[in-house]
């Protein structure tokens, strides 16, 4: 009896399977944890403003289009309505940089996004230095800040060398590897949706994506208005779910912000 005591207490033993996996682990068969990423039971510590992302697991982004940049070509500031799975707006991000950087650097531009929920209140503050996106200078990659309430980092995402394909990292405010954010081959999303999967570290399993929806030929030639659909567990902590909306906004600036100015 006791060896077999002993037996149970050194296996360990996979309560928290992730969510998407139908097969039960094998007793010896290690698996990611899942605690860096999911939410904890207790949401009275939640960051003031994204309380209503805890109960949310599809998020709607809409980038708003500009009259002027349709019209002359040239690039202004982003702006995005964050919508419910209802279509209904929860949030609103406006794009903060110069003239000069929209201009000379385009999808590489530096900038601040203030999101801000229904009532005005900035709830969300993203942050994205100017850095290099080329496979051949994988010492200055593309890294991100959210912070959430703003002056408090909610999480990181920043991009990992990969001769292929778009890969990023999401880490926590500890700057702890949460989860993987990898994109396919070509992303030109010629007539059809373009996905990026969020997967756990091992990359063996996914647990969400970010998709580009093909809006049309018209929409997608003559504006350069985006629409993008996140998919993500109901229960994943919210300052990540924030972290990833960051994401989300990097992956559009960085494959889908196309300047209108060869036109």
């Amino acid at each position: 009896m006791a060896s077999q005591e002993s037996q149970r207490q050194t296996n360990p033993i996979f309560k928290d399977h992730l969510p998407g996996s139908s097969d039960v682990p094998q007793q010896n068969t290690p698996v990611e944890p899942t605690s860096l990423w999911k939410q904890a039971s207790h949401t009275h510590s939640l960051p003031p403003g994204l309380e209503y992302l805890n109960q949310l697991d599809q998020i709607i982004i809409h980038q708003q289009v500009e009259l002027l940049e349709a019209i002359l070509g040239r690039e202004t500031s982003s702006k995005y309505e964050i919508k419910n799975q209802l279509g209904q707006r929860v949030y609103f991000a406006v794009e903060e940089n110069g003239c000069c950087d929209r201009r000379l650097c385009s999808p590489l531009r530096a900038f601040t996004m203030r999101v801000a929920d229904n009532a005005g209140r900035e709830v969300i503050r993203v942050t994205r230095p100017l850095r290099c996106s080329s496979c051949c200078c994988p010492c200055l990659l593309q890294q991100l800040e959210v912070q959430s309430p703003p002056g408090t980092i909610a999480g990181y995402v920043v991009q990992n060398w990969d001769p292929f394909l778009p890969k990023f990292t999401i880490q926590n405010q500890s700057k702890e590897d949460v989860l993987k954010i990898i994109g396919p081959y070509a992303t030109c999303g010629c007539f059809e949706d373009v996905d990026f999967e969020v997967k756990t570290l091992n990359e063996t399993t996914t647990i969400g994506k970010i998709s580009k929806y093909w809006s049309g030929f018209v929409n997608d030639v003559f504006t350069n208005t985006a629409n993008f659909g996140i998919q993500v567990p109901v229960d994943l902590d919210v300052r990540i779910k924030a972290v990833i909306i960051g994401a989300c906004f990097l992956i559009d600036l960085m494959f889908f912000e196309n300047s209108l100015d060869g036109l």
